[in-house]
């Protein structure tokens, strides 16, 4: 009997596969690696040997699920190439889960008292610009995600009501901005994890949230920036 979720984590520089059991979302076992642009090259490996190494095979994956984005949009078509692929293979369904609200779970999970405190993973984007998003200790969505242009205003709704911890790649540029703010709290070193995603993940199994293995695409959140060669 297949038993057991798949996660693939490639929206940042950070490629992390890890298995959970369906049954009640207990982490089999992770692997990650922090290589910059290896997700091509090393993600069927990492999938392997962590099947392996935990005396697994293919055949007990009962679904694969994606961090959905928003992030790097090669890591993003990367992992969905992967999923779909293994979700063809084995018939299997699909599950995606926001990158952004698995950031903010790791965070919200891992805080002492958490209900002090609203969630806003950031990713860097262009120049001032972040992908964010804010939710409550429990998951709930207070801000969906959406391209933020950062200035000192930024977020002084939810500020103004709530304590706010910021994290992610994209949070470093918007701490200066906030250095006499009291409402907000900064977190150094949280990346996204496949930990997070299966957590999830499992969550969304129960459910049967599954999506459309054929016709699903990663949710960039803008448009992908592309330029034409000139002409000679």
């Amino acid at each position: 009997m297949s038993t057991l979720l798949l996660s693939l984590e490639t929206s940042s520089p950070v490629c992390s596969v890890a298995l959970h059991r369906v049954a009640d979302g207990s982490l089999v076992g992770q692997s990650e690696l922090r290589l910059e642009k290896s997700h091509s090259s090393h993600l069927s490996v990492l999938i392997s040997q962590l099947l392996e190494n935990s005396g697994h095979a293919l055949q007990d994956l009962a679904a694969v699920a994606l961090s959905d984005g928003p992030g790097s949009y090669t890591g993003l078509r990367i992992g969905a190439a992967a999923g779909k692929g293994l979700c063809y293979a084995l018939d299997i369904p699909l599950l995606a889960v926001s990158t952004l609200q698995s950031l903010a779970y790791q965070v919200a999970t891992t805080t002492a008292w958490p209900e002090q405190f609203l969630y806003c993973p950031m990713l860097d984007a262009r120049r001032m610009e972040v992908y964010g998003a804010v939710y409550t200790h429990t998951g709930e969505e207070v801000l969906a995600p959406t391209p933020l242009l950062l200035d000192a205003d930024t977020l002084a709704e939810q500020m103004a009501h709530h304590r706010l911890l910021f994290f992610g790649s994209g949070a470093a540029k918007f701490q200066p901005l906030l250095a006499t703010t009291a409402q907000a709290g900064f977190l150094t070193g949280v990346v996204p994890s496949a930990v997070a995603v299966g957590a999830l993940g499992v969550g969304a199994y129960q459910r049967q949230e599954f999506r459309d293995v054929a016709y699903y695409e990663p949710f960039y959140l803008k448009e992908v920036y592309t330029t034409t060669p000139k002409a000679k």
